[in-house]
């Protein structure tokens, strides 16, 4: 059947969920979609219930923007991305204040409430969203400012060749960044583990002078607030001559990652950007008929693995073809008159 819009799924579905978290004493039920705020205190409450505690006290519903945004906020390290990041979250809040205030009482001090009176609830609700109305304006403007130093850093760059990493989160784009520029970039195996922009020279042969720049990894149904909020970070892939898409290929979802990240980059303006395929984590992968069909599908991609070095020469030479514009064959008749 289709959505419901009372929980997002059926009374029956929402009440086998209830009883499979209280089976297995979950704190938070995670759906793989986005869900209104009504549908979130609805299942919350259903599943509260059946459990016999309160919403405020007992299992929480997380939708997939509120499980993404929590997972940045714990990543964000610099200035920068934790300003990104709290604007994210304030503009997700901000339309979900009334469900967080929904389980106070409507009463007027000691006496009955008349029609149209205001309670606690509906007082504390009017004085957060101007809290956090104020909160998104001040971090718009900080962010503007950065905005703007982005944009002169970028400008300052206007003759050089810039590259830019993009693909899915943990395809292995730092690793890569390191792997060519000896950047020291942070690496870890786990989602979003890198948020911050980092640019470096690289040389990919002798008189070839690039800036290489990695991006925030993308993920499907990236939240709208967080490609908005992190407009200054992927302005480098905006603003790059080339773009270099980073794909694991040893991940069982890889055409559905490439899909996504293509969706993001459409979504940026980046669509009609030149760019380049590169196959990465080449030595583990499992599937190879999975490997060949891409290969197949993409065969001008560059086949790598940033852990071991396979590929990065073929890589190299690649991006400084790109960077001479490929190689053009002319044949010049010279005629002498006398």
């Amino acid at each position: 059947r289709g959505v419901d819009a009372g929980m997002y799924v059926g009374s029956g579905k929402a009440m086998e969920i209830a009883r499979l978290a209280i089976r297995h004493k979950a704190d938070v039920v995670i759906f793989d979609n986005d869900l209104s705020p009504g549908q979130i205190g609805a299942l919350e409450k259903l599943i509260n219930k059946e459990a016999r505690s309160k919403p405020a006290e007992g299992i929480k519903v997380l939708d997939r923007s509120e499980l993404i945004l929590d997972i940045f906020a714990t990543r964000a390290q610099t200035r920068e991305a934790r300003l990104q990041v709290a604007l994210a979250q304030m503009e997700y809040t901000y339309p979900r204040l009334t469900r967080m205030w929904g389980h106070l009482e409507r009463i007027a001090g000691g006496a009955p409430a008349g029609i149209g009176a205001r309670g606690p609830g509906e007082m504390q609700l009017e004085i957060d969203r101007r809290l956090v109305s104020k909160r998104i304006i001040d971090l718009k403007r900080e962010l503007k400012e950065i905005d703007k130093r982005k944009v002169r850093e970028i400008d300052g760059r206007r003759e050089m060749f810039k590259v830019c990493l993009v693909g899915y989160t943990n395809a292995g784009k730092s690793t890569l960044l390191n792997a060519l520029t000896n950047a020291e970039a942070f690496v870890e195996n786990r989602l979003f583990a890198t948020l911050d922009t980092k640019t470096k020279k690289w040389q990919p042969h002798r008189g070839v002078e690039i800036l290489l720049s990695d991006t925030v990894g993308f993920v499907k149904n990236l939240p709208h607030q967080l490609v908005a909020s992190f407009k200054a970070t992927l302005e480098e892939a905006v603003n790059a001559d080339l773009l270099l898409h980073v794909i694991d290929v040893s991940n069982p979802e890889v055409s559905k990652q490439i899909e996504a990240v293509n969706i993001v980059l459409a979504e940026i303006g980046c669509e009609k950007k030149p760019g380049l395929e590169v196959f990465n984590k080449t030595d583990v992968v499992r599937n190879i008929a999975e490997l060949e069909i891409l290969q197949t599908l993409y065969p001008k991609a560059i086949s790598v693995s940033a852990k071991t070095g396979i590929g990065l020469v073929k890589l190299s030479d690649a991006v400084t073809e790109k960077y001479k514009g490929g190689e053009v064959l002319l044949r010049v008749i010279s005629s002498q008159s006398n």
